[in-house]
């Protein structure tokens, strides 16, 4: 039983290179997950305002967007493996950095440089800037047929990393009433744990054996070296990607950076504590991320991601009016599960709208009007906790989410999607020759389009 069960874990399309991506993206989560419980609470803690991290998160979401789209437009030029093992090492050094200076100004910098503050919560999910190479990575070394299911296992590693990062948040002992530079102390090994994994994870992608055809200029139809590219081939999809992720990224914005600030102060817990949560917020997330793919084949992938958005969006009520730590936990614990199961869905489905050529890019450029609309609602996220109440932002973000939930119905469609570009052998090039069906989606009978052949799970 045991072994049938670890062949359905690690199925034979889970080659060398995808084990060395899971084993970065493992790595990379729990690096993240430690830096998402402790540095609202470390900056706190170092005296700035609500309104002052809120700005900081700011400036690190502009510096991640930057970072993002070079990672993307740059990858499907010169390749995936460089951004995968250079981002990992700012990551680290920004952690190097926090655990031994409090500088204001240097606090800014490095938060920048290592992207610390983004995410959703409880540390899962996300891995920074060069997620939309390790996207394509993944994209370009299975077979199309199960890269729900590969993504998916992605997610599932995230979720076990960010388990073990919650727990290691426990590492900054904290007490009341600390000076800053007690804090500094206090949160100092925490941080030095974050940078060590961040570096693990950029020394284990140097082992990846990058496709041919995902490196060097790529050759357009007329056999013609292209620059960076714009993914004119895909930007049916693309248009539609961007106006539903700044939708969600507003939202995002107004809690996600700020979980663990908000238990704390709303709960008095502590950094161990909210540790503790998201350790079991990302072990019950473990099956949902596995299950995600047949949820898909069972209702579709559009259906999914807009069920599991809403109930993202409905959760949030209850949570931010819990009596208690735990039972605020225990609605987060539901909310992140249904949360958890729609992220490979949306990556793989991003993957299979955009051309071959163009996947980094489409990941990259899809996700840029959201960091800029996050940052805005982060700022005003910090404004609201200071000025107006602790629950204000998160009530916004709930309606945010909800409207995110249906627009991203009306703009896709309902219908199971289909696979926008099909993958196909290699020219002489080393070009995929694929059908640009998404180049086909417009508006009919007054909707906004569906995706073409839209009967394909």
């Amino acid at each position: 039983m045991i072994a049938q069960w670890w062949r359905d874990l690690w199925p034979s399309w889970v080659g060398p290179d995808l084990r060395i991506l899971l084993t970065g993206r493992f790595a990379m989560s729990v690096a993240r997950a430690v830096a998402s419980v402790i540095v609202a609470l470390y900056l706190a803690a170092d005296g700035f305002s609500g309104l002052e991290i809120g700005v900081l998160f700011l400036v690190v979401t502009v510096a991640s967007a930057l970072l993002s789209t070079g990672v993307g437009l740059l990858s499907d030029r010169v390749g995936r493996k460089p951004f995968l093992v250079g981002v990992p090492l700012l990551a680290a050094l920004a952690a190097a950095v926090f655990a031994v200076d409090r500088a204001p100004a240097v606090l800014f910098i490095f938060a920048a440089l290592g992207s610390f503050g983004r995410g959703q919560g409880a540390g899962g999910g996300t891995v920074g800037p060069y997620q939309p190479a390790e996207s394509a990575f993944v994209a370009e070394v299975v077979p199309a047929p199960v890269r729900a299911a590969a993504f998916g296992r992605m997610a599932f590693v995230s979720s076990l990393g960010a388990l073990a990062g919650g727990l290691l948040a426990g590492l900054a002992r904290t007490h009341a009433h600390m000076s800053p530079a007690e804090a500094t102390a206090a949160y100092r090994p925490a941080f030095v744990a974050a940078g060590v994994l961040a570096a693990v994870a950029a020394v284990v992608a140097l082992r990846l054996r990058e496709p041919v055809f995902a490196t060097g200029a790529r050759p357009d139809r007329s056999g013609r070296r292209t620059g960076v590219p714009w993914p004119r081939r895909s930007w049916p999809a693309l248009w539609r990607l961007s106006v539903t992720n700044s939708v969600n990224g507003l939202g995002i914005g107004l809690f996600g950076p700020f979980m663990s600030y908000w238990l704390a102060r709303r709960y008095g817990a502590t950094p161990a504590t909210i540790g503790l949560l998201f350790a079991l917020v990302n072990l019950g997330s473990l099956a949902s991320t596995l299950a995600a793919a047949g949820i898909a084949r069972r209702f579709g992938t559009v259906r999914s991601i807009v069920a599991v958005r809403a109930i993202g969006g409905v959760l949030m009520v209850p949570m931010v009016l819990a009596p208690t730590f735990w039972v605020a936990g225990a609605v987060f614990f539901v909310r992140m599960m249904a949360q958890r199961a729609g992220l490979p869905l949306r990556q793989s489905f991003t993957q299979d709208l955009a051309h071959p050529d163009e996947r980094a890019s489409v990941a990259a450029l899809s996700n840029l009007p959201a960091q800029g609309a996050m940052g805005a609602s982060q700022v005003l996220a910090g404004f609201l906790f200071d000025e107006v109440n602790l629950a204000a932002p998160f009530e916004l973000a709930a309606v945010l989410q909800c409207a995110n939930a249906v627009l991203y119905g009306v703009l896709f469609g309902w219908a199971k999607p289909a696979l926008g570009h099909r993958d196909g052998p290699a020219d002489s090039h080393g070009t995929a020759h694929a059908a640009d069906g998404l180049a086909d989606i417009s508006p009919r009978d007054g909707g906004a389009g569906r995706i073409p052949n839209a009967h394909h799970g």
